[in-house]
């Protein structure tokens, strides 16, 4: 029996209007140049603080632009997303083989916990691990082994599904196995080179290495 964590924007959500526009809106009130969302999706992902020391230049705008976002984002961009489809007929399949699940994700938990509640995935999951809004756990090395701690979980016996290095990294940090999604916002090149165990074209491919 394998226990199964999910990454959550890029891997079960395609989050990329909320995010990007929520990045827009910091940036034009910081008078910063503004890029087009489709500029701005190598944002999606990654710890967003440091996507926005980025592109703003500095730490001090960078904390700025923080707060800037989530004034945006959690209230309209939050729910600028939308889930994957067939996602839940995955998400079943794997349920039905009574494997514990759990969604990790960089993005704060508070955050994380209302979209997936929102888009009915909440049955799926024992619990969402996610970041503190004051960074804490934003990296994903952190995160997973606080997640593997916290579920009591024996990370030779586990799985980390997302489609960024940062998922794979993490996942190989920890000891754990690591799969790289092609749907989501990250490259062949860029899982293979952080070196995914498996990578996956779609999400029902899943089911052939999570299935014990």
């Amino acid at each position: 029996m394998v226990t199964i964590f999910f990454d959550l924007d890029g891997t079960l959500t395609n989050p990329k209007p909320g995010i990007t526009r929520s990045i827009q809106y910091a940036l034009e009130r910081l008078g910063v140049p503004v890029p087009s969302e489709d500029e701005l999706t190598w944002c999606i992902g990654p710890p967003l603080l440091a996507s926005l020391r980025k592109l703003t230049g500095a730490d001090e705008l960078a904390d700025r632009a923080l707060l800037l976002y989530r004034e945006r984002f959690s209230d309209i961009g939050l729910f600028e997303n939308e889930a994957y489809s067939g996602i839940t007929d995955t998400l079943s399949s794997l349920a039905a083989t009574r494997q514990r699940m759990f969604v990790a994700t960089s993005k704060p938990a508070v955050y994380a916990s209302r979209i997936v509640d929102h888009f009915g995935l909440k049955p799926y999951f024992e619990r969402v691990f996610g970041s503190e809004l004051d960074g804490t756990r934003v990296d994903k090395r952190d995160l997973l082994r606080y997640a593997l701690h916290e579920a009591k979980v024996d990370a030779n016996s586990a799985i980390m599904i997302g489609d960024r290095s940062h998922d794979v990294v993490g996942a190989r940090t920890n000891g754990m196995t690591a799969i790289g999604v092609l749907y989501g916002y990250g490259s062949e090149a860029e899982l293979r080179e952080a070196g995914a165990h498996h990578i996956c074209a779609a999400h029902p491919e899943l089911l052939g290495h999570c299935v014990a």
